[in-house]
């Protein structure tokens, strides 16, 4: 993948974040936890979108079989670190579990809102 896609899409999710976090605080009451557990399941995202872009990196310069194994594990990975992050937002009484849970989808958002608003997006 190219570096400069992954940071501009971070820089979209960092934005975007800021615009849910202050209606966050604005909408609730007591927003602490639902801030802090928005925030834990979006680092993890990005920390996630940059884990993909290693992975892709060295799969292409790989052979087919090898490259398949290794996508493979790297995706399990993924998929445990998300699991991890859903256990302790639950478990943790200073984060909320469903702001987490859509903390771990705003890449996926970003790209979306990248792609409505931005005609050139993937350039």
């Amino acid at each position: 993948m190219n570096n400069g896609l992954i940071l501009k899409i971070s820089k979209i999710v960092t934005i975007c974040s800021l615009f849910v976090i202050g209606g966050m605080s604005l909408i609730f009451k007591n927003s602490g936890p639902i801030i802090l557990g928005y925030v834990f399941g979006t680092l993890i995202n990005i920390l996630s979108l940059f884990l993909i872009n290693n992975s892709v990196s060295k799969a292409v310069v790989m052979e087919p079989s090898k490259a398949q194994k290794h996508t493979r594990l790297d995706y399990f990975i993924r998929c445990f670190i998300y699991f991890m992050v859903l256990v302790i937002s639950h478990a943790a009484k200073y984060l909320n579990l469903f702001s987490a849970f859509l903390g771990l989808n705003m890449v996926k958002i970003a790209i979306y809102i990248m792609t409505f608003f931005d005609k050139n997006f993937p350039e």
